[in-house]
């Protein structure tokens, strides 16, 4: 039987010709021959696919380009205390000291010496060594003392200054006289002349006043 096409058979019967999908695909099947379809395939499957790809390409810059919050810079501002005096360090005489704290009979030296040389402890001002650790020689400076006594073994750059213990040292403006602790001094006698001699230098007593 010879083959015809659907439009050739068409010509040739008057009357509507309604096929099952079963004979439509049977039809299809010899028509396209060595077609590389298949017939389940449908011709809409490729279109669906590059649609798929194109899609999902543009949908990838866009998470790309996807802006990102900047980082927020937290400045942390630190202020440091000024070094803690005990006194009213109304004279600018300051005293620094190795001891945490004072015991009572150092304390009573220490006034009668302050009183001997013209001042009361309400003019002075106290300083320990531990309330130093850790400040510059600008934050010391910033006191604007005028007058520094160092007793003992202080934890600052203070320990710089080339001041030779029990000899009066000045240097821009300031007088400095080291010697040695406190509680050292109380217990020597010889020690504690040795400082009432530097001190009336310092403070221009009259060498006879005692």
């Amino acid at each position: 039987m010879e083959n015809f096409s659907l439009a050739e058979l068409k010509s040739l019967i008057e009357e509507e010709i309604y096929l099952i999908p079963e004979d439509r695909e049977a039809i299809l099947a010899q028509m396209e021959g060595n077609s590389s379809l298949s017939p389940k395939t449908k011709p809409s499957d490729p279109v669906r696919i590059e649609i798929r790809e194109i899609n999902s390409e543009v949908a990838v810059p866009v998470q790309l380009h996807e802006p990102k919050p900047e980082p927020q810079v937290v400045v942390e501002e630190s202020f440091s205390e000024p070094i803690p005096i005990r006194g009213n360090f109304s004279k600018g005489v300051l005293i620094l000291h190795e001891e945490t704290q004072l015991s009572a009979e150092v304390m009573e030296m220490l006034v009668k010496m302050i009183n001997a040389c013209g001042h009361s402890m309400n003019e002075v001002g106290l300083v320990a060594s531990e309330n130093l650790e850790g400040r510059s020689m600008e934050e010391f400076q910033s006191l604007n003392a005028h007058t520094v006594l160092k007793f003992g073994r202080i934890s600052h750059p203070i320990n710089a200054v080339p001041a030779r213990l029990y000899e009066v040292y000045s240097e821009n403006e300031t007088e400095y006289l080291f010697a040695d602790s406190l509680s050292m001094i109380g217990e020597d006698v010889n020690l504690k002349k040795k400082l009432w001699t530097s001190l009336q230098v310092l403070f221009n007593l009259s060498s006879s006043k005692k």
